[in-house]
């Protein structure tokens, strides 16, 4: 699938579930549409750890149905900027030495089930807000340019298609009415381990060779071309997002 059909698939995905809200608001309790902005980053074979220098910006489409005061349905598409680089912060002396970098765009669409631990919905509530977990499916595309190791024959563009399981936790508040603000974190897991150009494909070349000016053995560039095999990628994401809530009022 190429990246202009993901795109134009993943826009009519969410077009149709809002659409769909919509059509059935009657019946609905409240529906929401609404869009958020954040930070993303990875960890792989790159970075072991959340890197606060090699961050991303994530943007998000999204509408939500609520199904009572607890629990909730959400489908959004949702676009992250992800990177890693070596050369930033070398897990070790091996990594330096294999110069590897990436960056590139996650494209998704995801569904996720919200559950709310307080009654901040209700015009009865004494609370305003309400701290909420969630858990989900989704599948992403990530479009990215980079090199996996000093002497890669193939540096440059890549694709990587993959299942990605969401989850994480949040906090929500009513700014008004129909207006919700809430502050979210989670990650993302996936079922791939070539994000970052760096899979399970290991060339098996000599780690070492005898440099010619101090006939020493050194690491050789041209052979660090290796991660960890037992591993699959991550990505994270933690950001604010806005909704705006249609509700019918009932009269008695």
């Amino acid at each position: 699938m190429n990246k202009s059909r993901f795109y134009t698939l993943a826009l009519s995905a969410v077009l149709a579930i809002l659409s769909l809200g919509t059509t059935q608001m009657a019946k609905a309790q409240q529906h929401e549409i609404g869009l958020g902005l954040g930070a993303g980053t990875y960890t792989g074979d790159i970075l072991r750890i959340i890197d606060p220098n090699q961050l991303g910006i994530q943007g998000t489409l999204f509408g939500r149905r609520n199904f009572d005061n607890a629990w909730s349905l959400r489908a959004g598409f949702t676009v992250s900027r992800l990177n890693g680089a070596d050369s930033i912060s070398p897990i070790d002396g091996v990594a330096m030495t294999r110069n590897a970098f990436f960056k590139g765009t996650m494209a998704e669409v995801s569904a996720t089930m919200e559950f709310h631990f307080l009654d901040y919905m209700s015009h009865r509530s004494t609370t305003r807000f309400s701290p909420f977990g969630f858990f989900g499916l989704g599948y992403g595309l990530f479009y990215g340019q980079g090199q996996s190791y000093q002497a890669d024959p193939f540096p440059g563009n890549y694709a990587v298609g993959t299942v990605i399981v969401p989850f994480g936790a949040g906090i929500k508040y009513k700014l008004k009415d129909r207006v919700l603000l809430s502050f979210e974190g989670g990650a993302k897991a996936t079922f791939s381990d070539n994000l970052d150009k760096i899979g399970d494909e290991t060339l098996y070349l000599p780690r070492y060779r005898i440099d010619p000016g101090t006939g020493n053995q050194v690491l050789d560039p041209a052979s660090i071309n290796f991660g960890n095999q037992s591993d699959r990628d991550w990505y994270y994401f933690l950001g604010f997002t806005i909704s705006y809530s249609f509700h019918q009022i009932k009269c008695y």
